[in-house]
């Protein structure tokens, strides 16, 4: 049976970048010109060499003027008279090679100028390919200010996501510190987007854009695909939040609100908003994460479990609607039970991992 820990390390996996990436796909089509290049000086080189001996009169005028029509198949009139046959040879093979040098030459010329659309093409290729592989992973409908802090909170503790907004902008800015990034460019309101995102295969989702109205549709449409899938979504106006939960959002967050709130605890009570503050910058990856106890485990006494690691600090259990902070060595965790606790990513895999060793 495969853990939670081993689909979590496949689908960071995908998340990884392949080993042909854009500048060296760059760094080939310049080196493939650079061979070219130097291959057609050659064969002038040769060409005039050859018909500077063929010709009578010795001319290196004549000899370079014959190369170069006889490279480029332009077929004018002679400049070095070709009489004997090895000279007829001579000039079908320098037209062959010159018709193959020039040919391979404008080729990486073409594939060149339009390497950015190919790259694009295919680079969008491979991102569907590995999204397709990813389970369990979140969608961020959005890359604004807020969608980037999102994407930026689920890569620091480790979980895969999809990207997805209309601005293709914002996906470059972000590339060049997150180069791992899975996005999709369109509208987050369109089934077949978010159809491309693997939403059948998305544990939630994040409608976090600028607009209310969109943020909506995104809650619908995602909804309809995936009925199960757990939606937060971006509300700026307090109006609207009940509409967003009434079409399938299981969490609405207000930004004006929850910022006021914030600052009023800044100004009563500053030092846990410091501590909150810390563990986010803490080069652990320290948070306060939630486990859930899997459908098949056994009612175990929370003592019998040995949930004591310098990794993570158990803080609270919550059952059906019920809190038990800090729980005692008595506490029964049944299946379904979420353990809320402070831990690194590496502390949430190892919980994790032991709660499936009890199955």
């Amino acid at each position: 049976m495969r853990t939670s820990d081993q689909h979590q390390q496949d689908a960071m996996s995908t998340m990884q970048p392949d080993a042909t990436d854009e500048s060296g796909q760059l760094r080939r089509i310049m080196a493939r010109i650079g061979w070219a290049a130097l291959t057609l000086l050659a064969l002038i080189g040769v060409g005039a060499i050859g018909f500077y001996w063929i010709g009578d009169q010795h001319s290196w005028e004549n000899a370079v003027y014959m190369t170069l029509i006889t490279i480029s198949t332009v077929g004018y009139g002679e400049g070095v008279p070709l009489t004997t046959f090895g000279a007829k040879i001579f000039a079908g093979v320098m037209s062959i090679a010159g018709l193959g040098v020039l040919t391979f030459l404008f080729t990486s010329l073409t594939v060149f100028f339009l390497e950015k659309d190919l790259d694009y093409s295919l680079r969008r290729r491979r991102m569907e390919k590995r999204i397709k592989k990813l389970r369990q992973h979140y969608i961020v409908c959005g890359f604004g200010r807020v969608g980037r802090n999102v994407a930026h909170e689920l890569q620091k503790t480790g979980r895969p996501f999809v990207a997805i907004d209309p601005e293709q902008t914002n996906f470059e800015e972000y590339r060049e510190k997150f180069p791992n990034l899975l996005y999709l460019h369109g509208d987050a309101s369109d089934d077949d987007l978010l159809s491309g995102a693997d939403i059948t295969d998305a544990h939630g989702l994040f409608a976090v854009t600028g607009d209310d109205s969109r943020n909506l549709m995104i809650i619908i449409t995602a909804k309809q695909l995936n009925p199960k899938l757990r939606i937060v979504a971006r509300s700026h106006e307090l109006r609207n939040v009940e509409k967003m939960r009434k079409a399938g959002a299981d969490e609405v967050i207000c930004p004006d609100f929850t910022g006021g709130m914030r600052m009023a605890s800044a100004m009563v009570r500053p030092h846990v908003v410091g501590f909150l503050d810390e563990m986010l910058k803490s080069e652990k990856n320290l948070r306060v994460e939630e486990v859930v106890a899997p459908a098949n485990f056994p009612a175990t006494p929370m003592g019998k479990l040995r949930l004591r690691s310098p990794d993570y600090i158990l803080i609270a259990v919550r059952a059906n609607n019920d809190w038990t902070f800090n729980p005692d060595d008595q506490y029964l965790l049944r299946a379904g039970d979420v353990i809320v606790a402070m831990t690194s990513t590496e502390g949430r895999a190892e919980i994790e991992q032991h709660l499936l060793d009890m199955t």
